[in-house]
């Protein structure tokens, strides 16, 4: 997978590889051949003390020390420009691809996890590029340099590399091994830690409220010990991994001393040969280091990409078909078909048989008990979910069959928990009609009965509003959400429950500032207090998923002991 990745991302990047390959190639050149002309001054220069010479050749290993600083800065500069702009690219593919999904997939990876994935698994296999730009390029190169140029010194002690290497790489693979399955579990535990923060945060009035902070402070120090624990377990292989490199590396080290000093006394080996020789075994098991440091950094970024491809890879329930409808009327007519629906993995389906005919001007309203479907009917509408049976059709044609962007430009929709964005009451607003004017806004405030608050917050329309709208009170964010679905001027109108936390007053205001601006449209209403609902033009009746009453308030009185129920038990008597 972090091949496919890498392939499929830096593309874009070809020339900057090209330049980043050329300018490592020449700085490593530069390292090959520094130890070779020291040896030449030590075994020609000192040795027959001709110090034209010493300062010559001092001369030009200066003048390739240089060379080397200005490609070694280059080269990374290539490799910082490139692994930045392929983690920007990587990211910006995420967020698309996620912001396309539907509330399944959303619900099927997690958000805690989709979070993580698109900023440390990005930034890990991000990091592993950089790394490998830098020190990958490199340390073959000097490798297979260092052993040529070792043996051009002394054949007999390059036979040390046959032991020291093999050492090497057969230590570090062992390492290898068991590290892999400790990232595997390091990214999983850092969602669940993501996951239990994210819910604390959102939650923490909930978890006062109820004094719970000494058990979600222990639920939370639970996950956080197990990332720790597995963060201390791949720690322990990489702490002995480094020490075991060291050891190789400096044994190798005082190999070809004592074999170099007998072949010295010998007369067989110079001393600036030996030198020579010492620093490229150094060159070499250092790019064999090299190696293993990508090599522990590899196995990490291999899991993330896993992560990171696996959503680039889930194919979104909400697909477009080869010729879809991109127009649609202005009538903004709502058909339901014998519709059901029913959750991935679920036993049993949530809706069943479900049929309804709402027409533009005509407001439909539905209930029924906690749990039978309300919000998931309202749900299929705008395709948050796919009815698995059966049809919901706009405007005469299947929503499966409408480009989606053209379907939600239709739809103004207020959920049962409204949700405001950081920024201002004018930038949420227009998120309903990125268009519309400062009078527009307004108008959509007084319908909305927000006008009034909205004039009396520090700066009206440009006051500021906190992220999820958390500087503000239940019922005004429950209107600014209603204002700026009346902003949009859609054709259809589905309000989920969204007038729960309105007074009476206030909700009687709202309905009847209503009226007239969704006069052309078509409006569903899921409410729970019956009150609010009576006046509705048709009135849809659920009961554990299915569908036991349509009619009006009189008709259903009538007809259906469900709703029956439901008027009696939110009736209030009458003192004699």
């Amino acid at each position: 997978m972090l091949i496919k990745l890498l392939r499929n991302h830096l593309g874009p990047f070809k020339w900057l590889l090209v330049g980043i390959v050329f300018f490592q190639f020449l700085q490593t050149l530069g390292t090959l051949f520094l130890p070779t002309l020291n040896a030449d001054i030590i075994d020609k220069g000192i040795a027959n003390q001709d110090t034209p010479y010493i300062w010559r050749m001092g001369g030009v290993m200066l003048v390739i020390t240089l060379f080397q600083v200005c490609f070694a800065a280059v080269a990374v500069y290539f490799s910082a420009k490139m692994s930045m702009g392929f983690g920007r690219d990587v990211r910006a593919d995420l967020f698309q691809k996620v912001t396309g999904f539907s509330t399944q997939e959303v619900g099927q990876i997690g958000a805690p996890s989709l979070i993580t994935r698109v900023t440390n698994d990005v930034q890990q296999v991000q990091m592993v590029l950089l790394m490998a730009a830098t020190l990958m390029v490199a340390a073959p190169i000097m490798a297979i340099g260092g052993i040529i140029l070792a043996l051009r010194q002394d054949a007999g002690l390059s036979a040390l590399l046959l032991v020291s290497v093999p050492a090497l790489v057969i230590g570090v693979g062992l390492v290898l091994v068991r590290l892999v399955p400790q990232f595997r579990a390091m990214q999983e535990r850092l969602d669940v830690v993501n996951g239990v923060l994210r819910e604390q945060l959102m939650g923490i009035r909930v978890v006062r409220a109820f004094v719970r902070e000494p058990f979600e402070g222990l639920r939370f120090g639970g996950a956080n010990a197990d990332l720790t624990e597995t963060s201390l377990k791949a720690g322990q292989y990489m702490a002995f991994m480094f020490p075991f490199v060291m050891v190789v590396l400096n044994l190798s080290s005082v190999g070809a001393v004592w074999l170099g000093g007998s072949r010295i006394g010998a007369g067989d080996l110079q001393v600036g040969q030996l030198i020579a020789f010492l620093s490229y075994l150094i060159q070499i098991l250092m790019s064999v280091m090299m190696a293993t440091f990508m090599a522990v950094m590899v196995p990490r970024a291999a899991v993330s990409a896993d992560r990171i491809q696996e959503v680039l890879d889930t194919p979104s329930s909400i697909a477009i078909p080869d010729q879809p409808v991109e127009a649609l009327g202005r009538r903004g007519s709502l058909e339901l078909r014998n519709v059901g629906f029913g959750y991935p993995g679920a036993d049993s389906p949530v809706l069943e048989g479900i049929t309804l005919n709402a027409s533009p001007g005509q407001t439909t309203a539905i209930i029924g008990s906690t749990g039978s479907g309300k919000t998931t009917l309202l749900n299929l509408i705008p395709r948050f979910y796919d009815a698995t049976e059966g049809e919901v059709l706009v405007d005469g044609e299947n929503v499966r069959e409408i480009v989606p962007e053209l379907l939600w430009s239709r739809i103004g929709m207020v959920p049962q928990k409204p949700y405001l964005f950081s920024g201002t009451v004018a930038s949420n607003l227009r998120f309903g009609d990125a268009d519309a004017t400062d009078d527009q806004l307004w108008e959509a405030l007084e319908v909305a009965q927000a006008k009034d608050f909205v004039s009396e917050m520090d700066g009206g329309l440009d006051a500021r509003i906190a992220q999820g709208g958390s500087n503000v009170s239940g019922g005004q964010r429950q209107r600014l959400a209603i204002a700026r679905a009346l902003v949009r001027k859609p054709g259809i109108y589905l309000f989920d429950d969204s007038f729960s936390a309105l007074d009476l007053a206030t909700d009687a205001h709202l309905r009847a500032a209503l009226v007239p601006w969704t006069r052309d449209a078509t409006v569903i209403v899921v409410g729970q207090r019956v009150s609010s609902i009576r006046s509705a033009d048709q009135i849809l009746v659920l009961e554990d998923g299915h569908q036991v009453g349509l009619g009006t308030h009189e008709q259903l009185i009538e007809t259906c002991p469900t709703y029956l129920e439901i008027v009696e038990s939110q009736r209030v008597e009458e003192p004699a």
